[in-house]
């Protein structure tokens, strides 16, 4: 990935992007070609040299039984959003603006190995909902539903975990603007309604 010097972010800043409840994209190469799922996934920092990231696949996926070819690829995203000209008053200036695309990424690359351990994937599972459960005012959990029918749906998946080797991340959030063509970004981010992107321009650039 090419990541400008403006544009690199800390260790803490690709950890917090990790760390978030979210999906990604599960991407390997397989002797059949490309195989790719989006799929949620548990981040353990603290585990390995790099730390692992952690998800599981319907039985019925077959992207978990075709071997990878070398290093596994775990695409993180962000916020992103459109950029128009129009929220830069440089604009008026000189003119000499385009569009752009502001967005947060990681690519986490390892080894991919596969789970087939009940208890393995019941744990995973558990922590899987507590972590997306944290905001809702009754959290569910996973115990809430009839235990018969949890070991059934345990048997529909398969875990995979990807040992970290390497991490590439870009955070392009109006880092490389004038100060007044970031308030301008921030300024139609949250009119729009994006204040996901609007907050992220903010910590990108809070110390400039």
């Amino acid at each position: 990935m090419y990541v400008p010097a403006a544009f690199t972010p800390d260790d803490a800043t690709v950890r917090e992007l990790l760390s978030r409840p979210q999906a990604a994209d599960l991407v390997t190469m397989t002797e059949d070609g490309l195989a790719a799922t989006f799929l949620p996934f548990v981040h353990r920092p603290d585990e390995g040299e790099h730390g692992v990231l952690r998800g599981h696949l319907a039985r019925n996926n077959d992207q978990w039984s075709r071997p990878a070819v070398g290093e596994a690829l775990v695409i993180v995203h962000g916020p992103d959003a459109y950029i128009t000209p129009n929220w830069y008053p440089s604009k008026a200036e000189h003119g000499r603006v385009v569009p752009t695309w502001n967005y947060v990424t990681a690519h986490v690359y390892g080894q991919l190995r596969v789970h087939d351990d009940p208890a393995w994937l019941a744990d995973l599972v558990r922590e899987l909902t507590d972590l997306h459960e944290a905001g809702e005012a009754s959290p569910w959990a996973v115990d809430d539903a009839p235990e018969k029918f949890v070991a059934g749906q345990l048997r529909a998946i398969v875990g995979v975990e990807l040992v970290i080797s390497r991490i590439e991340a870009k955070v392009k959030m109006s880092q490389n603007r004038p100060p007044a063509d970031v308030e301008g970004v921030v300024a139609g981010l949250d009119a729009r309604g994006d204040t996901a992107t609007a907050e992220a321009v903010r910590a990108a650039t809070s110390s400039r």
